[in-house]
């Protein structure tokens, strides 16, 4: 060890001298100037998560007031938990189409069951250090996932700008968009409503062009705020937001309930929650991280925290939870520098939900719909795939398969279809096999290169087959980096029956293949 010799101040100066006013602080000082960063930026996520807590609560099928007792847990809970010091959880798009399919399919009180054995499910995945593992999860496939999730997510909310019912299946809601548009054209209360639903996209699309001071306001709030102004000034007719208070919302989960994890279907479904809610928070973290300088996202702790938080939301009968992209980067940009921020931004979704909830009835449904609407089109990386097709086909071909697949069934076999795609695609990608064929005066001599596996085996046994008959044929293996069974097994019956028409065969395999 290289020991440096202990500098000594210079004559006249203390000790101190020439430290920056950032190094003579005392630890209480840091602390208040990490508030004060902190305290506007709580303000700034809780007014983006305000209308997308109530908004994911709506299109999800169950009352407003669930998605705000999400987002309460995901600050109050999940904030202080290690993990990510900047990223926020809350009610999440990204499970909009699934929580709907669960709660048409099992009920609302099943919900929580669900939501909780996921959360359990995350904190034993987390203790067993399988965060690390999401990372490994193809981009294409988590882009197909959120296109598709984007999808379903425009086409069921496109009924709810119209004030209608959606149809259960993704495809049932894309089928029923002519009957949609035929019989909103003929509805004067559809027309108005989707009149508030289009300037509410509006705004949120020309509001990042505006002017630094206007857009403080974050634009979900400015956009809401707009509708319901509208709405009330002129007196329209449209669907608001019903509002019932959290304590007729809480409601624990019963022994009937908890029976239904013994059914296939039910515990289907508690996979796909912890397994896309897990992904969807970890890919967050990743992309928060891009975002700042600070500690990096522990992913185990991470996910563990996730655990945690839809635990309690489980328990609670709230929605599900993940963390959120939109309200972290918010909360990055707002200049938050410690996890207070997040904290503090569940205290005032609290403090509001607690002393201002008829402030929600006067929302029009369709604005949070537009929303919704918006958020779902962020999700479809339409700008990407193009670009994408033109370098890499078969990783554009695993996104769309994925959305697709994702719209047409259901998100957790539309995600699996994708990964499957994917597993195919690296295992045909990485057994590349090189087949040369020289003729000889003295015969044919055949050379394999690269990786030999069961994928590349119609290609070998064509090659062989076109052989030239009445030939010596030399089968040189020193190029081989890797020989399957399949392949191994298909060169030994070729050279048994070749030696069996009278030629001779000669292998060279190299030692360890």
């Amino acid at each position: 060890m290289i020991r440096r010799p202990a500098l000594r101040p210079a004559a006249g100066r203390s000790p101190a001298a020439g430290r920056s006013p950032a190094a003579g602080r005392s630890p209480g000082a840091g602390r208040l100037a990490h508030l004060r960063a902190d305290l506007p930026a709580s303000l700034v996520v809780f007014l983006v998560a305000l209308p997308l807590c109530v908004g994911v609560a709506v299109a999800s099928g169950v009352p407003a007031e669930l998605g705000l007792l999400t987002g309460i847990v995901g600050g109050l809970l999940t904030g202080l938990l290690p993990g990510s010091s900047l990223q926020v959880s809350g009610p999440a798009a990204g499970l909009t189409v699934l929580v709907f399919a669960a709660v048409q399919e099992h009920g609302l009180a099943t919900l929580g069951v669900i939501t909780a054995a996921a959360g359990l499910l995350q904190v034993a995945m987390g203790a067993l250090r399988l965060g690390r593992l999401f990372r490994a999860i193809s981009v294409s496939v988590v882009q197909g996932m959120l296109a598709g999730i984007g999808l379903v997510l425009i086409s069921g909310q496109l009924y709810a700008l119209a004030d209608a019912k959606a149809p259960g299946s993704g495809l049932g809601k894309l089928a029923g968009l002519p009957g949609l548009l035929a019989s909103t054209a003929a509805s004067p209360r559809a027309l108005t409503a989707g009149a508030i639903g289009i300037g509410t996209v509006a705004v949120l699309v020309l509001w990042p062009r505006l002017p630094a001071r206007v857009r403080v306001v974050p634009a979900p709030l400015a956009a809401v705020a707009a509708a319901t102004a509208v709405t009330a000034l002129l007196d329209l007719s449209v669907g608001k937001v019903q509002v019932a208070g959290l304590a007729g919302v809480v409601d624990l989960p019963g022994g009937a309930d908890l029976a239904a994890l013994g059914e296939g279907a039910v515990l289907g479904t508690v996979l796909a929650f912890a397994l896309i809610a897990s992904a969807e928070s970890l890919f967050s973290a990743a992309a928060v991280d891009r975002l700042h300088d600070g500690p990096r996202t522990h992913y185990d702790r991470e996910l563990m925290a996730q655990g945690v938080g839809n635990t309690v939301c489980g328990l609670l009968g709230a929605l599900p939870m993940t963390a959120v992209i939109v309200r972290s980067a918010a909360n990055v940009q707002a200049g938050a520098r410690t996890k207070a921020s997040r904290v503090l931004h569940g205290l005032w979704l609290l403090l509001f939900a607690a002393f201002f909830p008829a402030a929600l009835s006067v929302i029009p449904l369709a604005a949070l719909a537009g929303v919704l609407v918006h958020a779902g089109a962020k999700l479809v990386p339409a700008k990407a795939l193009v670009p994408l097709w033109r370098e890499h086909r078969g990783e554009a071909l695993i996104l769309v398969v994925t959305a697709v697949a994702v719209v047409v069934t259901n998100l957790f076999e539309g995600v699996l279809l994708g990964l499957l795609l994917s597993v195919l695609k690296s295992a045909w990608d990485t057994s590349h096999l090189q087949v040369d064929v020289d003729e000889r005066a003295d015969g044919v001599r055949v050379t394999l290169a690269g990786n030999a596996t069961f994928l590349r085996l119609p290609r070998l046994l064509d090659a062989l087959e076109k052989l030239p008959a009445g030939r010596i044929v030399q089968l040189d293996l020193t190029g081989l980096r890797h020989l399957d069974h399949a392949c191994r097994s298909a060169l030994e019956t070729w050279e048994e029956r070749h030696n069996r028409m009278g030629e001779a065969v000669v292998v060279r395999v190299p030692a360890g293949v």
